[in-house]
């Protein structure tokens, strides 16, 4: 079980701490693989605002594909723990800043922090995103979820279900992937994001 995401997607950060709820109540074990919403974008006609948001991301996803990188790769769930805890709860959106807080904070080599502005990584980006929307039979963005050989676009959710609706949700997305014919459900989306 895999949920592949981008650092700044708040989508994925929902549907990753509805994992970790999973995780905690079901006994789920969940890796959590980068990608970059910045790389699904390429070459697609966006809106003005959601083009100066994606050409954002790309500096923290190329921090955390240089973490993988090095010789601390094993903190990459924390630095997009702590990374997301102040951006998508505390809307610490200055990204530059969050990224030398989180390396601080998790004792991480600050030079780390040279990496948002190298576009040497992201080839890796593109081979990491490669590898996650390959699940999928049509296009996808974050968060991409893989349960067993199969991949799905989501569940995109706006807020974190707790608990036992964490669990039913749970139960209700892996029986669907154990269909073969099943693709794709989607519903009006309530745009006010819960991310806490």
């Amino acid at each position: 079980m895999a949920i592949y995401v981008d650092p700044t997607c708040p989508f994925a950060w929902i549907t990753s701490k509805w994992l970790a709820e999973v995780e905690q109540h079901a006994g789920l074990e969940v890796r959590r693989e980068l990608m970059s919403l910045s790389v699904v974008n390429e070459g697609r006609e966006l809106d003005a605002w959601y083009r100066d948001y994606n050409e954002g991301a790309w500096r923290p996803a190329r921090v955390a594909a240089a973490l993988l990188a090095s010789a601390h790769a094993e903190r990459w769930t924390d630095f997009y723990e702590t990374f997301g805890q102040r951006r998508h709860v505390g809307g610490l959106r200055d990204d530059a800043q969050n990224i030398a807080l989180t390396l601080d904070e998790l004792q991480l080599p600050a030079g780390l922090a040279g990496a948002a502005e190298e576009t040497s990584w992201d080839a890796d980006l593109r081979a990491r995103t490669k590898i996650a929307t390959a699940l999928l039979s049509d296009d996808g963005g974050t968060p991409i979820v893989r349960i067993g050989d199969r991949g799905f676009f989501g569940p995109v959710l706006t807020a974190v279900p707790r608990g036992d609706a964490a669990v039913r949700l749970w139960h209700a997305v892996s029986t669907l992937a154990t269909i073969p014919s099943f693709s794709e459900l989607k519903g009006a989306r309530d745009e006010h994001l819960q991310t806490h």
